[in-house]
């Protein structure tokens, strides 16, 4: 397996996961609101469930956006650079998204570790807070990996530029972003 095929293999299943958190949400909001309003009984702890859910599902959504970098981008002054140019501005822009997401790694585990020595709990069902919360730092650690990979894949020219500038690539070294479609 090469490594490409195994940051791929992997990304997908940050993906499914992200899936099924997103999923889990949206079940539980809507069973939630109908239990509300046709039954006038909500599903305890839906608030506090579906909040950490959700940013757990966007956490492990920004590590498949950290591989694959399909994000929104403003890139009305990268047009009119140089391949060479727009590749060392890409390698800046995701050097610093990797600090950032360190960074908020760090301050997911402090806020974790706060959460479970002061047995921080949900409003009815009194469930630990800890836990759902762990799970969101694990995406945003998780992150860091796939921004690391991603890095990585820009500092050696195989990839950072879009599907269609394959400019410093050699034809049998195709990358994320570089695949002959």
């Amino acid at each position: 397996m090469t490594f490409f095929r195994f940051l791929e293999s992997f990304t997908l299943g940050i993906e499914k996961i992200a899936g099924v958190l997103l999923g889990i949400v949206t079940v539980l909001i809507v069973v939630s609101a109908i239990g509300r309003y046709l039954f006038a009984m909500p599903v305890p702890d839906a608030f506090d469930l579906s909040r950490l859910l959700i940013g757990a599902a966007i956490m492990w959504g920004l590590a498949s956006v950290g591989y694959r970098g399909s994000h929104i981008k403003v890139d009305l002054f990268a047009e009119m650079m140089p391949a060479r140019i727009r590749r060392l501005c890409d390698l800046f822009a995701w050097l610093v998204l990797g600090a950032f997401t360190t960074v908020l790694f760090w301050k997911m585990s402090e806020r974790v570790a706060s959460a479970y020595a002061s047995g921080e709990a949900t409003f009815d069902l009194r469930l630990p807070a800890w836990p759902l919360m762990a799970l969101i730092a694990a995406g945003v650690g998780v992150s860091i990996v796939t921004v690391a990979a991603r890095i990585l894949l820009i500092a050696k020219r195989k990839g950072g530029l879009d599907p269609h500038e394959t400019i410093d690539i050699e034809p049998d070294d195709r990358g994320p972003g570089n695949e002959q479609r």
